[in-house]
């Protein structure tokens, strides 16, 4: 179980986090969870090694999304982060980090699932050593 990719799951509403943490964890994710933006930066600075963070946009006062993501990506130079957004969708290209993904609210759990393993999949990709050319 411990070889299972974690992730950082960050949403305001109790609700919301526990069903995305709910389909995190049937796709084979361990999770830590963080209710504020304050937890998400105490969690990144922890020292556990996440392989994403799955981040909503507007978590009430204080650090928001955008910045959670930076600080991860600064953290964690190849960590997968997917943003959640009801209305911040056209902040991406300026706020969100590169090779990031954005899901539109709502949006169905599937569609999650499918963004962290495909930016997962990336990063393991451009982590893989380089093969020798054939000459």
């Amino acid at each position: 179980m411990d070889n299972l990719p974690l992730l950082l799951l960050v949403e305001d509403d109790p609700i919301i986090r526990t069903s995305l943490a709910s389909a995190l964890e049937d796709g084979g994710y361990r999770l830590i969870e963080a209710a504020n933006g304050t937890e998400a930066i105490e969690a990144i600075d922890s020292g556990k090694q996440f392989s994403g963070v799955v981040t909503d946009i507007q978590i009430g006062a204080g650090v928001d999304g955008w910045e959670i993501g930076r600080h991860a990506r600064h953290r964690y130079p190849q960590v997968a982060v997917v943003y959640m957004t009801g209305d911040s969708a056209a902040d991406w290209s300026a706020e969100g980090v590169p090779n990031s993904m954005l899901l539109q609210k709502p949006f169905a759990t599937a569609q999650m699932i499918t963004a962290v393993s495909t930016l997962l999949n990336v990063a393991d990709v451009s982590l893989a050593p380089s093969k020798p050319a054939i000459e």
